[in-house]
């Protein structure tokens, strides 16, 4: 039963192989309908269309990396240096002033924006014990402008331990 599959297999490749040499060999005497030989003005009119349009693509991206905000000047302040911004610092900055996290850092980033640093004495439902502990720190905390690319972070950015 093997044997005569493979002679089966065999003249069906055969076949096929024949089929694909005389389709190719029939290719390489048609007509090419491109000209034979290109032109040095041809190869020059190609180059000046490829670079303008080169050139066109890289100068409608510079305006978008012209505008693109590269950093944030205020970045010290959102947790890793001594000072705080009230406004845009996540909660897990005030990890670092025991006695404020969980509640009263809590109370901070779920409310603002402030403008001031006194503002934070008017957090609704605020005990004395926080109102203490933030009188206690109120020397390392600022009030910047919100940025929103900070805000949305302020409660939850993702970082778990």
């Amino acid at each position: 039963l093997l044997i005569p599959v493979m002679g089966l297999l065999t003249d069906f490749l055969t076949c096929h192989a024949l089929h694909a040499f005389a389709c190719s060999s029939a290719a390489a005497f048609a007509p090419n309908s491109q000209p034979a030989a290109q032109t040095a003005l041809n190869a020059e009119s190609d180059r000046r269309a490829f670079l303008g349009a080169a050139a066109a693509i890289g100068a409608a991206a510079i305006p978008a990396v012209a505008n693109a905000k590269v950093d944030y000047e205020n970045i010290a302040e959102l947790g890793g240096g001594a000072i705080v911004d009230i406004n845009n610092a996540n909660v897990r900055a005030y990890l670092r002033m025991p006695g404020m996290y969980p509640g009263a850092a809590g109370k901070i980033v779920s409310h603002g924006p402030y403008k001031s640093v006194a503002d934070l004495y008017s957090i609704p439902g605020l005990t004395a014990g926080e109102k203490d502990v933030i009188k206690k720190y109120e020397s390392r905390f600022t009030s910047k402008e919100p940025a929103p690319e900070y805000v949305i972070d302020r409660i939850n950015n993702g970082l778990y331990r």
